[in-house]
């Protein structure tokens, strides 16, 4: 691949914590190696749990950061118009189709109460109307599965029919999914470096499948999944898992190259907490990608 591209995608769902620190410094780092431009999305599809001081806090700690996107701003709450588009044209291929099936009718048909829940196809076959109130929207999933060879985890094959079954691509709020929307930015953003936690390896299969049905001569991106910081409980940081947002950092004497320094001794990337300056992300993260990148 002559040129790269890779983004920078925050949930305006709470304030950025060290996790995202971390996450950021292996965007940066990699980016700068392999010559790839960082697009930032704010990736608002869920507009019941999205706040605009979320988002003007993350935008200034992404500048406290030193964050910049030559490739400039993108919002998924402005682009229901192109995810209703490709919505149609599955549809029109019939491989889109209404489900009326909750969580606990999942967990109850499968019999399963933990992890991820593989739906079965209940609602497949029947006649429900896809305008019907209280139903999602599910993507049919071929059986078949997709490989890649990631970064940092190596080889990898999975087959999203029997991992996870039937995407939803629309939920019961008429909200697009998570997994719906950034395929289609990925494509629409030519986004073929994806940099992305570990947590987030299970969903690689049914994004190159989604990707595939809708746009089939799409190449596959390169992947890296990066590890994550977990907390004393070995719990990865989230907005939901306590954690310390950025903002506590950020407003006390810590300035941002101690904090990144901070971050890459906690991830076990450095031996001590010394600072980190911008320009020594390249060395911090060299090797990485670069074969496959050429």
């Amino acid at each position: 691949m002559s040129s790269l591209r890779t983004r920078l995608a925050p949930s305006p769902t709470g304030h950025l914590h060290l996790g995202h620190v971390l996450h950021i410094m292996y965007v940066q780092g990699i980016a700068a190696n392999l010559g790839a431009d960082i697009v930032l999305r704010i990736e608002d599809h869920d507009q019941s749990r999205c706040r605009p001081e979320f988002e003007a806090s993350i935008c200034e700690d992404l500048a406290w950061l030193g964050v910049t996107a030559p490739k400039g701003l993108w919002r998924q709450s402005h682009r229901d118009d192109v995810y209703r588009k490709h919505l149609e044209d599955l549809m029109r291929r019939h491989l889109i189709y209404a489900c009326s099936c909750s969580r606990k009718d999942v967990q109850s048909s499968i019999g399963q109460h933990s992890g991820e829940l593989t739906y079965p196809g209940t609602c497949r076959g029947r006649p429900i109307p896809l305008n019907q109130e209280e139903t999602c929207l599910r993507l049919v999933i071929p059986d078949e599965s997709f490989s890649l060879v990631d970064c940092m985890k190596g080889p990898i094959s999975q087959n999203p029919a029997h991992q996870c079954g039937d995407v939803v691509v629309r939920d019961r709020l008429k909200q697009w999914t998570y997994q719906f929307a950034v395929v289609i930015d990925d494509l629409d953003q030519g986004i073929n470096l994806i940099i992305r936690g570990e947590d987030l390896l299970s969903s690689t299969g049914r994004q190159l499948a989604m990707r595939k049905l809708i746009k089939p001569d799409a190449p596959v991106p390169i992947f890296v999944h990066h590890p994550l910081i977990a907390n004393p409980a070995g719990q990865k940081l989230s907005k939901r898992i306590l954690s310390e947002s950025l903002k506590s950092y950020s407003r006390t004497s810590l300035g941002a190259d101690e904090l990144r320094g901070f971050v890459a001794n906690l991830a076990g990337l450095t031996p001590d907490a010394s600072p980190i300056k911008l320009d020594r992300l390249p060395e911090l993260f060299r090797g990485i990608g670069e074969k496959t990148s050429t």
